[in-house]
């Protein structure tokens, strides 16, 4: 088994984490792989056994012939992750690093014991629905799409946009908003949840548009088939927007042609057994806890 080990940041009081998770490999006789700027980071303050070759960019992926990347750090770490990981297939474990990780599912106090179910098997692979982007203009180079969530935004500190939205070529509506987003069902746990939006479950088939602080308080988010095409127009007082994907976010303005959609290929995120979205949910919620009186 190959591992490729990603995170962009490793904070000081984890180097304990990151010690005991490279010990149960080794444990495990699981061979790993540091991405090349986060060793880069951790040489000379940790002291790793690490043997294996670095690597820097999704081709070295293939090249490694690597079966499963950890990655390190929050869900934001993941999305980063998914920029490597594109079309090849090679599941994902997220080991929360961050905050609340409804991706990163490990649990720091959790991390040998998730080594030992991966190497044994114990674990289900999930398929999660991605986004795609098509734009007139060049957007996001190789990488034009996104796990969690799509979203137009205002700048700054400038007036609501007008937002143009079509389904499959049919009109939608007009927001007079702040921004809109289009997440999927891994997203609506994350921005979208933030801004009103219901939780799907991830397989559900389906996508959310959730409008940024709407103008107009009849409008709500709706849920739609994934098989659908949303396309966009923008109007606003602002010569520039922004879009995002994920974490990345790019500059427009109100002459690029927009439209996002389900994307042929699907990421793949490990479940390892005892660590289920309901038991997530539950976990970082609270749900079903009655916290009134404690």
């Amino acid at each position: 088994m190959r591992i490729a080990i990603f995170g962009q940041h490793i904070k000081e009081q984890d180097f304990e984490h990151l010690a005991i998770l490279l010990s149960a490999l080794e444990e495990e006789k699981i061979s790993y792989h540091f991405y090349e700027p986060l060793y880069s980071m951790l040489a000379g303050s940790l002291q790793t056994t690490a043997r294996g070759e670095r690597w820097n960019e999704a081709a070295d992926l293939e090249d490694l012939a690597i079966d499963y990347l950890l990655s390190l750090g929050g869900d934001g770490t993941i999305l980063s992750a998914v920029t490597f990981v594109r079309d090849s297939g090679i599941p994902v474990l997220g080991i929360n690093l961050g905050r609340l990780g409804f991706l990163a599912i490990v649990e720091k106090k959790f991390i040998r014991q998730a080594v030992q179910l991966l190497s044994r098997g114990m674990f289900s692979i999930e398929s999660r629905t991605m986004l795609y982007l098509e734009s007139s203009m060049p957007l996001f180079g190789e990488v034009p799409y996104a796990l969690n969530d799509f979203a137009l935004h205002k700048r700054d500190t400038s007036s609501m946009m007008i937002i143009h939205c079509y389904i499959n070529g049919d009109f939608l509506n007009s927001y007079w908003a702040d921004g809109i987003i289009v997440a999927t069902p891994t997203g609506s746990t994350g921005y979208s949840l933030s801004c009103g939006g219901p939780i799907i479950f991830p397989n559900s088939g389906n996508l959310v548009i959730t409008p940024v602080a709407p103008h107009n308080l009849n409008v709500r988010p709706i849920v739609i088939p994934d098989s659908s095409v949303i396309s966009f127009e923008i109007e606003g007082r602002s010569e520039h927007f922004l879009c995002t994907l994920d974490s990345r976010h790019e500059t427009i303005t109100a002459e690029h042609q927009l439209a996002v959609r389900k994307c042929d290929f699907e990421m793949q995120l490990l479940q390892l057994h005892n660590f289920t979205f309901l038991k997530t949910i539950h976990d970082k919620l609270s749900w079903g806890i009655d916290q009134r009186n404690e």
